[in-house]
């Protein structure tokens, strides 16, 4: 299946108070039925591979996508290159839900988000939308996550070790074959504070609104066994899909010139996932 960009997205651009800035785009004419932000993980960004092609679809299906590059992604203005280093070696959890509350707050006074919303997030992302979503006077109705992450501490002792000694620690893209310093911002974020607010296991018990997990079996980057957890975690309002063979990405590859029939299985459950819980303001 080859993709469509017949619905045009809104740009804008979100500054931050210490110089950064949030970039994104919304999809989808008001009124609507309801709204859904989508977050991107660790290293994504929000015109990577099946973002635009999901926002299309949801707002095809009548709601309003909000798509963004978190501030500290990284990414720059032409919103495809790794061009702001210092941003991305800077990036924590906490600044994201930080970034999160930005959005949210922009979106309702855009009007774009009236009442209550959607969200959905991708790897590192969902497990940032399931600390939003379970804070405290949380408007979000409605949960989707693809390949969440469960817990937010990603390293060994070994490997958190030397970052502490070396001051940083680097990693490479696999898309652009840049190699990527993270300072110990990120370290010292969830060392400080893995056990309360950035407790993902904790708000996956705490999550009180429909909620679809989606995993591959396949997934070598965040495994399957994660997902399983979430929803022991939360069973009475969680529906757990397995994709049998499916990877990280749901056999995306950015950019998305053909939508692979994984990738398209997966959105569509998502969108009527959606649209089921949008009349639930």
């Amino acid at each position: 299946m080859t993709t469509t960009n017949a619905i045009k997205a809104e740009t804008f651009d979100l500054p931050c108070n210490d110089g950064l800035t949030i970039r994104g785009e919304v999809y989808g004419a008001q009124p609507a039925l309801a709204s859904v932000i989508i977050c991107h993980g660790f290293k994504g960004f929000a015109h990577w591979a099946f973002f635009p092609y999901l926002a299309r679809k949801l707002a095809e299906a009548g709601l309003t996508a909000i798509t963004f590059d978190f501030s500290g992604s990284g990414i720059g203005p032409d919103r495809e290159s790794f061009t702001e280093p210092a941003a991305f070696a800077g990036n924590t959890f906490s600044r994201e839900l930080e970034d999160l509350d930005l959005v949210e707050d922009y979106a309702r006074r855009r009007k774009w988000i009236d009442g209550k919303f959607g969200l959905f997030g991708h790897s590192r992302g969902g497990g940032m939308a399931i600390l939003f979503a379970a804070a405290e006077g949380s408007q979000v109705n409605s949960l989707v996550t693809w390949a969440a992450i469960s817990y937010p501490s990603r390293w060994s002792p070994e490997d958190t070790l030397t970052w502490r000694k070396r001051g940083y620690t680097e990693i490479t893209n696999s898309r652009t074959g840049q190699v990527m310093r993270l300072e110990t911002d990120l370290l010292d974020d969830v060392e400080l504070h893995g056990r309360t607010k950035l407790n993902i296991e904790a708000a996956a018990a705490k999550i009180k609104v429909p909620w679809l997990i989606v995993h591959g079996t396949a997934d070598d980057t965040v495994p399957s066994t994660e997902a399983e957890h979430l929803h022991t975690l939360s069973k009475r309002t969680s529906t757990l899909r397995l994709i049998e063979g499916a990877n990280h990405a749901f056999d995306a590859k950015h950019p998305l010139t053909y939508v692979p029939p994984i990738l398209e299985k997966v959105v569509k459950e998502t969108v009527n996932f959606f649209v089921r819980n949008a009349a639930a303001k």
